[in-house]
């Protein structure tokens, strides 16, 4: 079956998977237990074609995905977003050191307000979530 012919469940079953493995299934918890009326087709979006059909792609890793996820929040300045991302990264296998340098980067290329803002997120998330090594 190639991924143009799976149905929209199978992609919000996959999606829910990934979006478990990446995000935290606590965090993928909160999320579903909040939906409402008015959330609940957005939830099913992001489920099924972010999750589902991007994230599930084969042409780059997901290490590669949560550098590029962290650029795009930063230049966007999504810093709560950031902020979940930043642990997903180092569950997807970024060492703190890359994403330090993914941040240093986006400097250049989003701006230093940008990436000033952005290591304040870093600063807290992993001052509340010491490394495991």
């Amino acid at each position: 079956m190639t991924k143009d012919s799976r149905s929209n469940q199978e992609s919000y079953d996959e999606g829910m998977a990934v979006r478990r493995q990446v995000l935290g299934a606590n965090h993928v918890d909160r999320a579903t237990e909040g939906i409402t009326a008015a959330t609940a087709d957005f939830q099913d979006l992001i489920t099924r074609y972010a999750w589902g059909e991007i994230w599930t792609r084969p042409g780059i890793d997901r290490r590669m995905r949560s550098a590029v996820t962290l650029t795009a929040l930063i230049a966007h300045g999504h810093l709560e977003e950031l902020a979940m991302h930043l642990r997903a990264a180092q569950r997807n296998g970024l060492s703190r050191e890359e994403i330090v340098e993914v941040v240093l980067q986006s400097a250049i290329y989003c701006g230093v307000p940008s990436a000033n803002s952005a290591f304040a997120v870093v600063k807290r998330v992993f001052e509340e979530d010491p490394p495991t090594d």
